[in-house]
């Protein structure tokens, strides 16, 4: 079970971009960090926690190997399912390996992962089943599930339907039971007012409808700190965004270019200084040298 100190990295890493994915919805952060925590809340804390950089974090958000004859009924119930379905080799490949290089982190699944005939339903931070791939393959095939903006927009947007179908796409706030509700219909595609929160998948111990409460109480006590207005200052014409705090000539995932304002948060290590900034129009979080950075409101000459 997700704890404060993960919800803490979660925010830290994706509360400005979630934000913008959410805006004129009564959708909010608290409400995207509970489902993370719900859907793969058993995989991406422990992937923090072993040190493993962001992007294979999110490469790694799989799950779900149940099949037929643990009473899966949507496609595809069996590996035979998907192998029959177009591109349904390719398919299996990816989920498959998607499973054994999970597994070769997360202990709990590997002895299923040893199983040639087992494979992943669920893709990416916030679960994409496998049940879409007719539907919209390339994002499965493509692993668009591995980048944040597309797993995020995936969610949102079935989100956004758990809305309009409980009625809720005018309402500018929900409290923390309706948005509950709305994970319940993100769940299992609908909601029955009389059942409660008892609806959803069943973990033994609680339903999806309360594990979200649960989450959202726990995100509402986490907050993240601000982030400090910095600016690019270098003659060279654009400052490296690194994925880890040295200066590895592996390890640039994007250009920012001289000027161009960015949120720095912590303190200095190893001479780089971790930042958010928008690369390519996305938001983007790495590392940058901080002598290349100065205060927002600072002179640079």
């Amino acid at each position: 079970m997700p704890e404060r100190s993960d919800i803490l990295w979660f925010k830290t890493q994706f509360q400005s971009r979630i934000k913008a994915a959410i805006e004129g919805t009564a959708l909010s952060v608290d409400f995207i960090t509970a489902i993370a925590c719900q859907e793969t809340g058993d995989v991406w804390p422990a992937l923090v926690k072993r040190g493993l950089p962001v992007e294979k974090v999110l490469a790694l958000c799989v799950g779900d190997t149940l099949d037929a004859d643990k009473g899966r009924k949507a496609f595809p119930r069996t590996k035979a399912d998907l192998l029959q379905a177009p591109r349904g080799p390719e398919m299996f490949s990816i989920a498959h390996q998607a499973l054994v290089e999970m597994a070769a982190q997360i202990p709990g699944y590997a002895a299923v992962a040893k199983n040639p005939d087992k494979f992943c339903h669920g893709f990416g931070l916030f679960q994409l089943d496998l049940q879409s791939f007719g539907k919209d393959p390339d994002y499965f095939l493509n692993r668009d599930y591995a980048h944040f903006d597309k797993t995020l927009g995936k969610c949102v947007a079935e989100l956004k339907r758990a809305l309009k179908k409980l009625k809720f796409s005018a309402r500018a706030t929900l409290t923390d039971e309706e948005l509950a509700a709305v994970g319940i219909a993100y769940n299992t595609g609908g909601f029955k007012p009389a059942k409660g929160l008892k609806q959803g998948h069943f973990d033994g111990h609680r339903y999806y409808g309360e594990a979200i409460l649960d989450y959202l109480k726990l995100a509402h006590s986490v907050q993240p700190p601000e982030g400090r207005a910095m600016k690019v200052a270098t003659r060279s014409g654009t400052l490296n965004l690194r994925s880890t705090p040295d200066s590895g000539a592996d390890n640039v995932i994007g250009q920012i270019p001289n000027g161009q304002c960015v949120q720095a948060y912590g303190s200095e290590s190893n001479g780089f200084v971790e930042i958010e900034a928008r690369v390519d129009g996305a938001a983007v979080r790495g590392f940058a040298a901080s002598s290349y950075l100065v205060a927002e409101a600072q002179q640079t000459g």
